[in-house]
C-alpha cells in the first residue's frame, strides 16, 4: 500500500458497509470467485471473473487505498 490509506482504515471501511474485510488480503489481481474457489480446493485453472480491485463491489476501497483520501473526505462521501 504505497502513500494511499491505512489498510486499517479501509478494512475498518469494509466492516463498516457490512463487506468481508479479510477481502483486502486477497490478490488485487484475480477475483474474488476464483480466490474463494482455491481456498476450497476446487478451482479451475481459468480464472474469468473480473479482477477484485475492478469488481463493482470492491473496486471503490482499492481506490480509497491508491488514492490515499483524508478519511473524513471519504465519509463526506459516503453520506451524499
Amino acid at each position: 500500500v504505497k502513500m494511499g490509506l491505512p489498510m486499517d482504515a479501509v478494512k475498518h471501511s469494509l466492516q463498516r458497509d457490512g463487506l468481508d474485510e479479510t477481502i483486502m488480503d486477497l490478490d488485487p489481481n484475480k477475483s474474488l470467485e476464483f480466490q474463494r474457489r482455491v481456498k476450497k480446493g476446487s478451482a479451475s485453472p481459468v480464472d474469468n471473473g473480473p479482477p477484485l480491485k475492478d469488481d463493482p463491489d470492491y473496486s471503490k476501497y482499492f481506490k480509497m487505498l491508491k488514492m490515499g483520501l483524508p478519511i473524513g473526505a471519504v465519509k463526506n462521501a459516503l453520506h451524499r
